[in-house]
């Protein structure tokens, strides 16, 4: 029998994903941060030495992976304006193939959703 993951066990996986993503764009990586609920999971630099905020967001399919907390994230864009770097949101939806209310188990398949990383305008509201 299968172990089902908890949820730390899939922040990593969606982590995982997103790591990959980010160093195939040539990212470096600073900080590595994959406690949940701890932000930014990655700090970057570009080839500029352009900092990066990473905020890694894993949701169980359907949930929509692609939206966050626009109130919390005003918070973080004002933490990352503080420090010079500019913030990436990296939602990441993950799910059971054989049905959305079944969970997710370890070294079995599952379905994935990820749209790449999308840049947070930094303009302050």
């Amino acid at each position: 029998m299968s172990k089902p993951l908890t949820p730390q066990e899939v922040h990593n996986l969606a982590m995982n994903h997103v790591g990959k993503d980010l160093e195939a764009r040539g990212f470096e990586f600073v900080a590595i941060n994959s406690k949940l609920k701890r932000h930014p999971q990655f700090v970057c630099v570009d080839k500029n030495n352009q900092y990066f905020f990473v905020v890694v967001r894993a949701v169980i399919l359907p949930e929509n992976p692609n939206n966050y907390d626009i109130v919390w994230m005003e918070t973080f864009k004002k933490h990352a304006y503080e420090k010079d770097a500019k913030v990436l949101y990296a939602g990441v939806g993950l799910g059971n193939p054989n049905g959305e209310d079944l969970p997710l188990y370890l070294n079995q398949e599952y379905l994935i959703e990820y749209n790449g990383v999308q840049v947070i305008d930094m303009n302050l509201n």
